[in-house]
């Protein structure tokens, strides 16, 4: 009875974890989706703990008590601007996790083999699993949370450094140590013939020797890569995860583990597919490294950056019949999204065509200014995705650009020499006018100079983000 309801309620929340990705696809059914995801997730941990093999009920609860709380805390305290360290720490935890039910499989098959036949009929749940396995199945274990543990060990140490550059506490800067990718070529030929070595029946120091290196590839993996590939990262972080979880449920047969995992890994991979194309980026290029850190200019920038007061740009506004407005970190970081959503509605209601424009790789988190724009309540009928804009471009009058660099630079399109030469950009530069709203005249987080700033047709409108479009609304007539 109990096998057949924890399998019946696995198969209904793979079924709604698959309707939650799903509906992650679009703005409009995302609350909904995200609904499917808690449900299924609180069926799946209920249908575990009454399930086969279920005990510990004290210590079970306490540990989901504690994890609510914190998750509790730390979701009303975490700003928006921080929610790309946050996914990139969730992240951690769940490499570490796969460590440590890794070891904890490794001990337990250890403590199984070590019984008689007679000790070996009495165990229950995965004590048991491990007792009716076969040599060539118990073989094929060994393989599956040695792989487990790699996976997890290199999501853990490369989340945690993921972490440190998107928090600032970390350099940007590619960094790597004498050696380069070879260290990390090394480490993971170690690794592999710690694993062969594991699978013939070596003990313990594999697995222990084989953690650290992973340790260290996916510390150095990570601080080779710069700051403009963070988004691609965190992505490619959250493929390694769900690969981690699957290959654990392998380990411990959980079907429901398998499934989660898969999903994950192969929609991070995906994701992270679709954001290095957004770049022109291969994905091997990304884990190369060597990209997002400050770079020397390709070219000579002629021209200045003249700057405008909200006057001017009121003015501009209100003559204004078509504006598209290209969110990006800056807007972020000044939480200026509710101003923006003001703005909007007041450039609407004199009968403006606003329109946003979002580039794929905007912000350090995937789909960053849509979260920031719904949760403005900003409708989504207006928020447009690149390939859907560029052709406006020269039709539209104003163009605010706010807090955005990188996808903004003509330099991709101009420049065959420009460490972002062929990626795709939002063509603001082709509008009538163009107003950027940023703070001061710095290069932004890839540390790459844009002509943009220096063109004719574009005025520099320096300041916080949040105050800038606060002083435009009153001049709005």
């Amino acid at each position: 009875m109990e096998l057949g309801f924890t399998t019946a309620a696995y198969i209904v929340s793979a079924v709604l974890f698959i309707l939650a990705l799903g509906g992650l696809s679009g703005q409009e059914s995302a609350k909904r989706a995200v609904w499917y995801g808690i449900i299924g997730m609180a069926l799946a941990v209920f249908a575990t703990l009454i399930g086969p093999g279920s005990g510990l009920w004290l210590l079970s609860v306490l540990l989901i008590a504690g994890g609510g709380i914190i998750g509790w805390y730390v979701a009303n305290k975490v700003q928006m601007t921080e929610m790309p360290q946050l996914v990139a720490a969730m992240h951690s935890l769940v490499g570490l996790a796969a460590v440590f039910v890794g070891f904890n499989a490794y001990f337990e098959m250890v403590r199984v083999g070590a019984m008689d036949a007679e000790a070996q009929e009495a165990l229950k749940g995965f004590a048991a699993l491990i007792a009716h396995k076969t040599p060539v199945e118990l073989t094929i274990l060994r393989g599956e949370l040695y792989l487990g543990i790699f996976i997890g060990a290199v999501t853990f140490t490369g989340s945690v450094v993921a972490f440190g550059k998107l928090a600032g506490k970390l350099s940007s800067a590619a960094t790597k140590l004498p050696g380069g990718h070879m260290l990390n070529a090394s480490a993971a030929a170690l690794s592999v013939i710690l694993m062969i070595m594991f699978i013939s029946g070596a003990g313990l120091w594999t697995l222990l020797l084989m953690t650290l290196l992973a340790f260290f590839i996916g510390y150095h993996l990570i601080m080779g890569i710069g700051g403009a590939d963070m988004p691609v990262v965190v992505s490619m972080l959250n493929s390694y995860s769900g690969w981690a979880a699957a290959a654990i449920g392998f380990s411990l047969g959980n079907d429901l583990l398998i499934v989660t995992g898969a999903l994950v890994g192969s929609s991070g991979a995906i994701l992270s597919y679709i954001m290095c194309v957004a770049m022109n980026r291969s994905f091997v290029s990304v884990i190369l490294g060597g990209f997002g850190g400050p770079q020397a200019s390709t070219k000579e920038i002629e021209g200045e950056q003249i700057a405008i007061d909200a006057d001017g740009v009121a003015a501009a506004l209100n003559d204004a019949d078509s504006v598209i407005i290209v969110p990006g970190y800056g807007m972020a970081v000044a939480q200026a999204q509710q101003s923006v959503a003001a703005l909007t509605e007041k450039l609407r209601a004199r009968g403006k065509n606003v329109r946003f424009g979002i580039h794929p790789v905007a912000g350090r988190l995937p789909g960053h200014m849509n979260v920031l724009l719904a949760e403005a309540k900003v409708p989504y009928d207006i928020v447009l995705e690149m390939d859907e804009l560029n052709a406006d471009f020269p039709s539209t009058d104003v163009v605010i650009v706010i807090g955005s660099n990188d996808i903004v630079n003509p330099d991709a399109q101009e420049d065959p020499d420009s460490p972002i030469a062929g990626m795709p950009v939002l063509e603001v530069w082709k509008s009538k006018q163009v107003f950027v709203c940023k703070r001061g005249q710095g290069t932004g987080y890839s540390g790459i100079e844009n002509p943009l700033f220096f063109k004719d047709n574009t005025r520099m409108f320096y300041g916080d983000a949040k105050a800038s479009m606060d002083s435009l609304i009153p001049l709005i007539d």
